[in-house]
């Protein structure tokens, strides 16, 4: 039997050869490739130590949602959970920056949309007629359901310009960094629609939804997301993300299976018996599987040669290009509290920073005590060409945005820069028509599949998720292939 070849070690193709040596018997014909020198992709954290504590600074994702529960379950299974921390449940605020000015977000939302008629009366961020503009979805009919619609149209459609532009929209931009007059409803955020074609409205649902989950709280002993130790919906372990890498990478060890870091692919064919892997060293590596855990872009020149058809729905998949900016701060020289995990940017704005993490408030444990940690995310779709892309830039543009906004003048005691070129794919309209056509294609091709964010979700459950799936896939190709003596499979 030939190996089965990932390529890939992001929390994505981590997870799938986790999965993929956790299901198979001969985990050592498993072989992971990273071209860079470290795992984890976007998974990086750093850990500063400042006197007898740390400074833990998150260079991409700083943590993962419950909802989704493929970190959750990765994490037990890895042994980790008891390490999960939710966010701090001393203060729940978040806020959103109109007209410079920070306006709390309004209590009762569910899913993003609001339940409550108090909240939405009192906040500052909308005016009286798109308020009662956002009530017209009470009496709106539900749309037929004939193909998908931007998100950006439908919040619109059911709540009003003003509520999308001043809502609605900064939080999704906070998830996709991208435009949500181009982005598929269907690929991001698909319950909206269900919402309204199952309760006619998405208030109506919204509030369904609440009850519901209040019924199953009062039958799970109050807790309606029981996790590790917390309520939070949002968990991370206590010393950054990278403990889930670490954790993933010490089993892979283990198990047997062949890590190789510094090592780049030039291309995959396709044989008579599976596949030839081509390094960018000569070295060819013949696999019977074979899991793209790339960027689409990547996995579109990677497959070009054998598999044009799938390269060319692969590659139209757009990309936008972001950065953080951490800042550290003695909270003596801040001139007002960080009450709250941060606060969001409206595209309407014009500002080229999208959010700031005010993150010793939202993780007391990743700052030492009188510290404050704050961090800048910059970047978002049809913004990138007026970003500075330099050190020197990215730090200015994050220093201007919470000088302005926070009123902080001081000298950060450290900074941190991360950049990250062409990392969130945008699942722009007609999306779910090209994940069809990929599936179509690869069907073609078997023992051959796709893991990452560039399909069904762009979260660290679902990279797992992609990974475990990718793996199931190859290994029913794989193991119909495992010799036998007298219907007993053997290792070859």
């Amino acid at each position: 039997m030939k190996p089965i070849v990932i390529i890939g070690g992001g929390i994505a193709g981590l997870s799938a050869a986790y999965y993929t040596s956790k299901q198979n018997e001969v985990p050592g014909k498993i072989i992971l490739l990273e071209q860079s020198d470290y795992w984890g992709g976007k998974l990086v954290t750093e850990r500063v130590p400042f006197g007898e504590d740390l400074f833990v600074i998150e260079g991409g994702p700083d943590t993962f949602v419950v909802t989704k529960p493929w970190g959750v379950k990765l994490c037990k299974e890895l042994g980790i959970a008891d390490r999960l921390r939710g966010t701090n449940p001393e203060t729940k605020k978040t806020y959103i920056l109109k007209n410079e000015k920070l306006h709390e977000l309004p209590g009762g939302l569910t899913m993003m949309i609001p339940t409550e008629f108090g909240p939405m009366i009192r906040t500052g961020l909308l005016s009286w007629p798109a308020k009662v503009r956002m009530g017209l979805d009470f009496i709106l009919p539900a749309a037929r359901a004939n193909g998908d619609e931007t998100l950006g149209a439908f919040v619109t459609r059911r709540l009003g310009r003003s509520a999308y532009e001043n809502l609605i929209e900064p939080l999704m931009s906070g998830i996709y960094a991208g435009d949500g007059d181009q982005l598929s409803l269907q690929s991001t955020f698909p319950y909206l629609r269900d919402l309204e074609h199952e309760h006619g409205g998405l208030v109506k649902g919204a509030l369904a939804l609440r009850r519901e989950r209040l019924r199953k709280a009062r039958t799970n002993g109050g807790n309606p997301t029981p996790t590790p130790g917390s309520r939070s919906i949002f968990l991370t372990p206590l010393t950054g993300l990278a403990e889930i890498v670490e954790a993933l990478v010490q089993n892979l060890e283990h198990s047997g299976v062949q890590l190789r870091l510094g090592t780049a692919v030039q291309g995959v064919s396709q044989t008579s018996d599976g596949y030839s892997v081509l390094l960018s060293s000569g070295e060819s590596l013949a696999a019977d599987g074979v899991i793209l855990a790339t960027p689409s872009y990547i996995a579109a020149d990677l497959v070009d040669s054998f598999a044009p058809d799938l390269a060319g729905e692969l590659r139209p998949i757009e990309y936008v290009s972001t950065a953080t900016v951490t800042l550290a701060f003695k909270e003596s020289d801040l001139p007002r509290p960080l009450d709250g995990y941060g606060y969001v940017i409206p595209r309407r704005e014009g500002r080229k920073a999208l959010a700031c993490t005010w993150t010793s408030t939202k993780f007391p444990h990743r700052a030492p005590e009188d510290y404050a940690l704050l961090r800048v995310f910059i970047g978002r779709a049809g913004q990138e060409d007026e970003i500075p892309w330099e050190d020197a830039g990215l730090l200015d543009v994050a220093r201007a945005e919470i000088n302005l906004t926070l009123g902080i003048t001081a000298n950060p005691l450290l900074t941190r820069i991360y950049r990250w070129e062409k990392a969130m794919p945008q699942y722009k309209l007609g999306h779910p028509e090209r994940l069809q056509q990929i599936e179509r294609f690869l069907s073609k091709y078997p023992g051959f599949a796709l893991a990452g964010n560039a399909y069904q979700g762009i979260g660290i459950p679902d990279c797992i998720r992609s990974g475990e799936l990718a793996a199931e896939k190859i290994l029913l190709t794989w193991q119909d292939k495992t010799p036998t003596i007298e219907g007993i499979k053997i290792d070859a």
